[in-house]
Formats: structure tokens, sequence, C-alpha cells
């Protein structure tokens, strides 16, 4: 009788150990684990180990599991993509596929890639309502061997570092041999293994940058931790310094002279790479005669040259406060090819010819050379259509002027929607120290320019296209219905009305109907946040944004190498051998990598600002505007700084708040109190964590109304 029970016993055993193995392995979480891994996080007992691994290796047998590389995995009962993965500082991802929509990676199927890395997913077989779903089964190539990050804390024989590309629930263990760290040093570090046996990545130190309490090497700790190359080879300038300082006569007379021609440039306050100018012209018959003047950066920058190489090592310009990380070396980025006011340059210009209703009659593209007459900025430009200053090219801005809103009407009318959103600047001083956000309204003079631009952009793939000519296109995938759903819902919130199926021309009166509200910022963000970014493409799939079914980016080849493919395709110049599928590929990456380093220098710059008003008074109460509710917190945006924080439903107040979805709003059971997107709130600021780009606040009351502010109501 007692062998009989204890077989019993052990049968019980097995089946209950085979169940737990099983759940746990078939998990929506599970990712492939080692024999020890699986022992550990199951918490098996030591007197079951060996039945645990005849129940593993009977899994196996029965195919239930596979062994890969001493990793126990799920057979795969779907094709793998290979792709570059974009990870968000959030932890989820995206994987591109080289048909059809990207892959949304969630956050616990990352299985440690982190972003740029090349990987091997399996898409799931039911995709979410915003498309496929995938889990990252390999990592074929790392993309980087070093991160940069930030001493946090200091542990037995360890740092432990807070690298903004993994995130905070990710930190990184550092050994520092021969080196004493304190917290707040920025650091750079050679990763030794991306995940140790509890989960997290490890590295040595091989560069300390300096301390977070310093604004000065904002940019160079950004330039580390998102790896951008930082200077350009001895080769590429000798290069750019060959041509000299000016135009030669030679040059020159190969090209159709348009310098006797009315031309300026307008830009912001700070450039210094001028690469666009303009030239307007109309006629007796009210036609309107456009050039587009774009400096002819392929004529210097020429296939398999070292400036070519540098050019496609970056893709594009990286631009921080205060400071530019340049395509091109400043030879020729801020002076040959910059086309400055008074000095002859090479351009590739667009000469159109629109009648009065803004129809495109004819256009040809031509080798030119030009003189700017007036170097504009925004603001000078709108001062002489304002008539608050005089110019002898008043005449010429009231062209443009024209011509831009006649242009609108017509983008208007094939579905365009036009944000107009401001835009905030962050003005720094020589040290790096934040000083002020700066508001840049989106009023005429900037409008007039992107018209220009765009309609210059779409003339150049609608040319190149008709020629047959394999282009990289700039491309905006159409979102699907369930993507909006969010931003209808939002929309509603604000107390905008829309119908229950909304259509393109919807949005766009939406869009109209908001135009002098105050709850437009809020509006806009959540718009582009419910689609996906635009990005290149040689697949032409036309951008959805602009109402465009031809269009691509000419107008800045001093800093985006996909302009400078353009130029050479326009005038024959590209080599038959060049891949443009994999420059498209790479500048869609290098363009999203930029737009991090730029928002993550940013962040800190204005996180800097609010350090400052912190420090002069720690108890002042500051105007916010709630952005968004999520079921677990409140967002909201502070205009003083231009920075969204965020806290959490437990912080909110001293009552019972809940989430309705229908309204998504937070209300008070007892209070009844509501916090809706769009309210204004009053909060404190109560601590700023620089180490991590945090900041916390909390509600505070609102501040007395000053007499001053009184009899201004009034």
């Amino acid at each position: 009788m007692r062998p009989r029970r204890k077989r019993k016993g052990q049968g019980k055993l097995a089946h209950n150990l085979s169940k737990l193995l099983l759940e746990y392995t078939q998990g929506k979480r599970y990712k492939p684990e080692t024999y020890e891994e699986l022992l550990r996080h199951l918490n098996v007992a030591p007197i079951h180990l060996e039945q645990c691994q005849k129940i593993l290796e009977q899994f196996v047998l029965e195919k239930r599991l596979v062994l890969q590389n001493g990793r126990y995995a799920v057979p795969r009962t779907a094709p793998l993509v290979t792709g570059t993965i974009s990870v968000h500082h959030k932890g989820f991802g995206f994987v591109k596929q080289p048909e059809g929509p990207d892959v949304f990676i969630p956050k616990h199927c990352i299985n440690n890639a982190v972003d740029g890395d090349e990987v091997e997913i399996e898409i799931g077989a039911n995709p979410s309502p915003k498309g496929p779903e995938g889990i990252v089964v390999a990592i074929l190539k790392r993309s980087r061997s070093f991160l940069a990050g930030t001493v946090i804390s200091k542990q037995a024989r360890h740092y432990t570092a807070f690298s903004p590309l993994l995130g905070p629930d990710k930190p990184v263990l550092v050994k520092a041999k021969g080196t004493t760290l304190q917290e707040g040093d920025r650091i750079l570090c050679h990763i030794t293994s991306w995940e140790n046996e509890t989960g997290l990545p490890e590295g040595t130190l091989t560069r300390l940058i300096g301390h977070i309490s310093d604004p000065s090497i904002d940019i160079e700790a950004a330039v580390a931790e998102f790896e951008l190359p930082d200077g350009f080879s001895k080769e590429a300038i000798l290069e750019a310094e060959s041509f000299g300082k000016r135009i030669s006569v030679k040059e020159g007379a190969a090209r159709v002279d348009l310098t006797e021609r009315e031309c300026v440039t307008i830009d912001p306050d700070t450039a210094r790479d001028f690469d666009d100018a303009i030239t307007l012209e109309c006629d007796a018959k009210g036609h309107f005669h456009l050039g587009v003047h774009i400096a002819d950066v392929s004529h210097y920058v020429k296939p398999l040259t070292h400036l070519d190489s540098e050019a496609l090592l970056r893709c594009n310009s990286t631009y921080f406060p205060g400071k530019c990380v340049p395509m091109l070396p400043e030879e020729l980025s801020n002076e040959l090819c910059s086309l400055k006011a008074n000095v002859k340059r090479l351009t590739q210009s667009v000469l159109a010819e629109f009648d009065p209703q803004g129809n495109l009659i004819h256009y040809e593209f031509i080798r030119a050379v030009i003189k700017s007459r007036k170097r504009f900025t925004y603001k000078e430009a709108l001062a002489v259509l304002e008539k608050r200053q005089k110019s002898p090219h008043a005449a010429l801005l009231e062209r443009m002027v024209s011509l831009c809103h006649i242009l609108k009407k017509k983008r208007f009318e094939r579905g365009s929607i036009d944000f107009a959103m401001a835009d905030d600047v962050v003005i720094v001083n020589e040290k790096g120290i934040p000083e002020r956000i700066e508001r840049v309204e989106y009023d005429i003079t900037h409008q007039m320019i992107e018209e220009f631009m765009l309609k210059a952009n779409e003339i150049a793939a609608l040319h190149l296209s008709r020629q047959g000519k394999n282009l990289i296109y700039r491309v905006h995938e159409e979102p699907s219905e369930d993507s909006f759903k969010d931003f209808y819902a939002f929309a509603r919130t604000l107390g905008f009305q829309m119908p229950g199926v909304p259509n393109h021309r919807d949005i766009q009166k939406l869009f109209l109907d908001a135009k002098d509200s105050p709850l437009l910022p809020q509006l806009s963000v959540s718009f582009i946040r419910s689609m996906r970014l635009a990005s290149y493409s040689s697949d032409n799939i036309g951008h959805y944004g602009l109402a465009l079914e031809h269009y691509c980016h000419f107008t800045s080849p001093i800093r985006r190498y996909t302009d400078l493919i353009i130029q050479r395709l326009l005038f024959d110049e590209l080599p038959s051998h060049c891949d443009i599928d994999a420059i498209a590929q790479k500048c869609s990456e290098k363009e999203r990598v930029s737009f991090r380093a730029e928002s993550s220098v940013t962040l800190l710059k204005k996180l800097r600002l609010a350090g400052t008003y912190f420090a002069e008074d720690p108890t002042r109460v500051y105007q916010a505007i709630i952005t968004r509710i999520k079921p677990f917190a409140l967002f909201f945006e502070i205009p003083l700084f231009d920075l969204e924080a965020s806290l959490h439903i437990s912080k909110i107040g001293n009552d019972y708040y809940e989430f309705n979805p229908k309204t998504m709003t937070f209300r008070g059971s007892r209070s009844g109190k509501t916090f809706a997107a769009g309210q204004t709130l009053y909060v404190r600021l109560d601590k700023i964590l620089y180490t991590l780009q945090q900041s916390e606040w909390s509600i505070a009351p609102a501040p007395p109304i000053l007499p001053a502010q009184k009899k201004k109501n009034r």
C-alpha cells in the first residue's frame, strides 16, 4: 500500500508542477529563460528540482517548448520578421516591417532590446485595434556598446546610474575602478552585460563628463548619450576648405544668372545656415512667378567623398538650445552654401508660375546664381508687413502674403489640416543657463515661407516621379479610425461638437473652430499623438497630414541628407549603385535619434529654468492647464516653463476620485469636484530630480488677485 500512495503523491506533484510550468511559459509576459531562471522565478523548492528537470525535458520532446541557446522558449507559430526597433522612453517600442504597418512591441515583450537594435520579432495572430503587436524573440545586432547616464547612488561594489535611453525602471550598474563618483555625475560607460542575474545591465566607467549641476555640459552629455557624431574628419574639413570662401567666375558663368532679381531670405533670429531664398513677381494677367532658390549643396558635396561620408553618417543636423551639431562643416553650412545677403551663391532653383487661383501653370528646375538683397528675420518681415518698419522690399513681402493665402486655400480644399501652432523656444546664455521661454507665434511670415517650401517640395516629388525615378519620399501613413477614437473623445470633453463618425472635413472644421481658442495647443498635441510619425521611404504611400499624393524633402540640403539626394536626382548626379531604400531607412532612424536628443536637452533646460524660480521662491504658485486625464493620473502643463508634469490620482486631494472613461474626467465622490482637460489648475513645485529629469508638483490654492490684476480685468 505504501508504494502506491507514494506514486499517487508523485503523480499529483508532477501534475501540479507541469501545470505551473506550462501556465508560466505560455503566459503573455514570458520570455525565454534558462533552467536556473525558471526555478528562481517560480520559487521551486530544492526537493523538486529533479522532477522539474524531467518535466521540462518532456515538454521539449512534446514540442511544447524548444531549447535555444540554453533557454526554454515557446515554439513559434508565426513567421519571424527582422527589423530595427525604436524604443520609447516609457519602455514600449515599434519595429518597421519591410511591408505593412509598424509592429507595436509592448514593454513586457521588449526582452532587453534597446533603441536601434536589430531584432527578430514574432507578430501576434490577433492584432489590437491600433495595429499588429509583436514580441522580440532575438537580438541580432546591438546598436551600441556604450551608454551615458547620471549617477543615482553608490552600493557595495558598484554605482547605480540612470540612463535616459533605458528609462527609470532599468538603472545601469557601473563599476568605476580607481575613480570615486558622486551622485549627479554624468558618465559614459562600456556595457559588459545587457542583463545580469537581476535583469539589469552592467558596465564599466570609461569617461566622466561632468556634474548634473553644470548646464554648460548638457549638450556634450547628450552627444555622448545619443552617440551623435561630434566633429569632422580632417579630410572632410580639407575638402570643405578647398572650395574657398566665394564662388568663382567660372562657376557663375555656367549657370542662369538671377542676381538682378529681387531676392530675400526670411529665417529665425538665430539662424546661420540660410538654405532657401525667395523671388516673387506678378505679371499683367495676375499670374504669380515664384522662385524658390535652394543652396546647391550637391555642387560641393559629391558622392563617395569624405564630405558625403560625414553627411551620411549624420543624415541631419541636430538643433539644441543655443547650439547646432551640423551635418556639414561650418565652412559650407554657415559660409559657402549659406545664402547670405549681398554675396553671390549657387542654387538649385524651382521657377513656378501660378494663376490667380493658385493652379500651377508651368515650372522648371534650373541651376542658378543668385544674390540675396536682404536677410530678414521673421520679426523684421512682420514689422514691415504691419507698417511698423519701412523697407524697399515691402511690395515683395505683400506679394508673398497674397500668394500664401491663395496656396493655403488650395491646400485646405484638398483636405490638409492647418494647426497654426506657436513654438516655444528655450533661450540660453553663453554658459548654457536657461534665461526664459520665448513664444514664437506662427504668424503670416512663417506661414508664407512654409507654403512656398511645401510647394517646392511637392513639385520636386511630382517632377521626379513623372520621370520614373526612384526617390526618397516624405510619407505619412493614414491612421486607422480606431487610432482617432481617443482624440474624438478628448475633443468632445473640451466642448467641441463632433459627429459620431467624423470625416476629414469634420476635423478641418474642428481646428478652424479652435483657431482662436486657448485650448488649441492641447487639441493639436492630442491630434498629433493619435497619428503615426512621418518618415522617409522609397515606397510612395502619400502624405496624410498634407493631403498630398507626392511629397519629398528638397528645400533644406544643408541640414538634411534626403534633400541632398533629391538635388542629385534632379540633375542626374546620383550614382546607379546608390541604395535609396537603405538611405531612406537610415535617415528616418537618425531623424528620430536627433529628435530624442533635442527633446532630452530641451526638457533639462526647462527643468533648470523652473529650478531657478524655485530657488528664488519655493512657495510660488504657478498657473497650469490640465492637458489630459488617465485612469491613474492627471497631466498638466505649466505655460511659464512650457513643461508638462503629472499628479498621481492619490495626490490630487482629500477625497476619493473616480475616473469616468466617457468624459475622461476625475470626480470626487464626496466633494463632487471635477477635474477635466482644458481646466485651469494652480500648482506648487515641490522638488526637481535633475538626475531623473523629473519634477514633482502638488495642487495649491489659487493665489489672491493683486490690485493691478483686478484693475486690468475690468
